[in-house]
């Protein structure tokens, strides 16, 4: 049987062209199985690279020593006092007189808030109005604005409350709801469209149309033809819907009625 031969010596790697050889990195013990899920949890991981033999040691940390700011130079004459304290970095030779302005985007912040509503708010719930002209009387929900705003009917031949924006936190939701079906708003009932114009109650237009400028006038309010076609529209639709329910006359007559309370009636202990 021949002796075993001595394996050869590893030859020792070739510096690179540059003269520096690169470290070399090692890799991970732990990997990615895939949507952030590791082989490894952390307290397999703290056993494997024996994290436990650190535990309450602590490396003191060397102290750097502080670099001086200033430098204490020798100088001649003999009422000079000898030395003098000088800055190592020197100071800026002048200041701005005044604040550099910066530029910042324009975004309107508003418009981008996102607008959350409760759920039992959907279109078609039967709502109470608790503040405003029309407090307490009972309205069907028909949308919500992009401003976050409900838009209510009462429908106006029931209660007289006509097309109107009123926000979430002044209106009770009740459990009753009425099947719109597949009606949808119109395109123009946004915010733009009841936001009133104010610009006929301007000083500048008085003086131009030569009124008195300090005659105080309540305007009385008329509502478009626009206004009307479009309520007329909005109440057809859910009136319809009403009349399609087997309840349909105490529904009428619920949404007629307003809303109150008496002695002993406690709205948090009340099921609407």
């Amino acid at each position: 049987m021949a002796p075993p031969q001595a394996k050869a010596a590893a030859k020792p790697a070739a510096a690179p062209a540059g003269g520096v050889a690169k470290p070399k990195v090692g890799k991970s013990r732990n990997y990615d199985l895939g949507n952030g899920v590791v082989r490894f949890s952390k307290t397999r991981m703290f056993h494997k690279k024996a994290k436990y033999r650190f535990v309450g040691k602590k490396n003191p940390k060397p102290e750097k020593p502080k670099k001086p700011s200033v430098a204490v130079k020798q100088i001649g004459g003999e009422k000079n006092g000898g030395t003098r304290t000088v800055l190592l970095h020197r100071r800026k030779s002048f200041y701005p007189t005044q604040d550099k302005i910066t530029k910042k985007p324009h975004h309107k912040t508003f418009s981008k808030h996102i607008r959350r509503t409760r759920p039992t708010l959907t279109p078609g719930t039967v709502c109470i109005l608790l503040a405003g002209r029309h407090a307490g009387k009972r309205v069907v929900l028909v949308g919500v604005l992009p401003s976050g705003l409900l838009l209510v009917t009462g429908p106006f031949a029931f209660n007289s409350c006509p097309l109107r924006r009123i926000p979430q936190r002044y209106v009770i939701g009740t459990s009753t709801k009425i099947d719109l079906g597949d009606f949808k708003l119109p395109e123009n009932l946004n915010d733009e469209y009841f936001k009133k114009n104010k610009k006929s109650a301007k000083r500048s237009v008085k003086r131009k149309q030569g009124e008195d400028i300090f005659a105080s006038k309540k305007e009385k309010y008329v509502p478009s033809e626009q206004r009307k076609s479009d309520q007329k529209l909005v109440d057809d639709a859910v009136v319809k819907a009403i009349g399609k329910r087997a309840d349909k006359k105490v529904l009428r007559g619920y949404l007629k009625s307003s809303f109150g309370l008496r002695s002993s009636q406690y709205p948090h202990r009340m099921r609407f």
